[in-house]
C-alpha cells in the first residue's frame, strides 16, 4: 500500500487557489490576427493596453495583422554574404587594385630584406 497524502497534487501548507487569492483579473479583450498563410491567432490583451500592429503567428512564424484580407507580407530573407561581398560593396575595383599593390609592395620589401639578411649571413660563414 502506498504511503502518502489524502490529497494528491498538493503540498503541505497550500491554500485555496483561485480568483479570491490572486485578486481580480484585469479586463481582457481578444483580438484576431491573420498571417499570410491564413492562420488565425487570438491572443488576449488587457483592455487598457495598446494592441500591437503585428503579432507572430505561433503556427508558421510569419507576421500576422488584424486585417484578414490584407495580412502583412512575409519578410524578405537576405542571402548570406561573404566577407568579400561586403568588401566589394564598399570598395571599387580601382581601390582594391591600389590596396593590393600596396600590400604586394610591402611583401616584396620584406622578402628583399630577408634575402639580404640570409645572403650576408651566408657570406660570413
Amino acid at each position: 500500500m502506498a504511503s502518502g497524502s489524502a490529497i494528491r497534487g498538493s503540498r503541505v501548507g497550500a491554500g485555496p487557489m483561485g480568483e479570491a487569492e490572486r485578486g481580480e483579473a484585469a479586463p481582457r479583450v481578444i483580438i484576431s490576427f491573420y498571417c499570410a498563410n491564413k492562420h488565425e491567432t487570438r491572443p488576449s490583451f488587457a483592455s487598457d493596453c495598446q494592441v500591437p500592429e503585428t503579432w507572430d503567428c505561433p503556427r508558421c512564424g510569419l507576421p500576422a495583422g488584424t486585417d484578414a484580407q490584407n495580412p502583412p507580407a512575409a519578410p524578405k530573407n537576405e542571402p548570406y554574404k561573404t566577407h568579400l561581398a561586403y568588401v566589394k560593396e564598399r570598395r571599387s575595383d580601382a581601390d582594391g587594385q591600389a590596396i593590393l599593390e600596396e600590400a604586394l609592395g610591402k611583401l616584396r620589401e620584406k622578402r628583399r630584406l630577408v634575402q639580404a639578411a640570409m645572403a650576408s649571413a651566408a657570406a660570413r660563414n
